[in-house]
């Protein structure tokens, strides 16, 4: 019974935790979009600032072998 117990209060302790985290999640998403609305309004383009955002926190490897890949392809394609 005490088992039970414990693993009962363990699942509401990871529930609870991983729903602040989800809250958290929510907040800091929305704090994010607040910032690109306000890029946007000082007349930035939002969309080249999130490939820029997505390129600076890419593994810088993987990012140079894409874009390798997608060079090769550009000039198969005669587009180089």
């Amino acid at each position: 019974m005490n088992e039970g117990h414990n693993s009962n209060a363990q699942l509401k302790s990871i529930t609870e935790r991983i729903n602040r985290l989800e809250d958290d999640k929510k907040s800091i998403s929305e704090d994010i979009r607040d910032v690109y609305a306000e890029a946007k309004s000082n007349g930035l383009d939002p969309k080249a600032l999130r490939v820029i955002v997505r390129r600076q926190r890419a593994d810088k490897a993987k990012l140079a072998e894409h874009e390798a890949i997608v060079d090769l392809y550009m000039q198969n394609l005669g587009m180089l």
